[in-house]
Parts: structure tokens; sequence; C-alpha cells
């Protein structure tokens, strides 16, 4: 069964543009690792405040979303981005009911 993961980060607000550069450059490192079958980032724009960045990532299983979780471009962006955040980032892996193939 697949994996669904969502995930949500919250940059401060004078680091915006970098984390949104950093999330772009995992997005086609990641989508080339073996398990993953999508990962897209979005923007949120919310009214009186800075941004919201998400992520809509797809794994063909557990094993392979934690092979992503501890790649070496992961460990890299989680390592840079910590001052980066306003928050804690919230990861939320949920299982398919009804899903569109």
């Amino acid at each position: 069964m697949s994996t669904y993961v969502i995930a949500t980060i919250v940059p401060k607000a004078e680091h915006a543009a970098d984390l949104e550069a950093a999330l772009r450059q995992m997005v086609p490192v990641t989508r080339k690792e073996p398990g993953n079958r999508r990962y897209d980032l979005f923007r949120e724009t919310r009214e009186g405040k800075g941004p919201a960045l998400h992520l809509y990532e797809i794994y063909v299983d557990r094993a392979a979303f934690d092979a992503h979780l501890a790649s070496e471009h992961f460990q890299a962006l989680k390592a840079k981005m910590g001052d980066w955040i306003a928050e804690p980032p919230q990861i939320r892996v949920v299982e398919e009911i009804d899903v569109a193939s």
C-alpha cells in the first residue's frame, strides 16, 4: 500500500525565499528516488501572514518514505532550514480511502 505524506512548512518572513529555493531544489532530486511516485510543492498565500509551503508526497510504501527521510539531500535540507522556519514542520502521513488512479 502506498504511503501518502502532506507536509507543511512555515518559513520566517526573512527566509521565505531561501526555503522555497531549497525546496525547489529538492523536487527533482526526490522525484528520482526509487520509491517516490510524487513530490509536489505548493505555496499558500495567507492573508496577514507570510506564506506557507506544502509538499504532497507519495511513496510506494513506508520503507521508501523512510529512505527519503534518511537520504543525504533530505538531511542536508533539514540541517539548513532549522533557522529558516517559524514553527516546527507539520508532517502528516495519511492512508488512502478512495483515491483516483
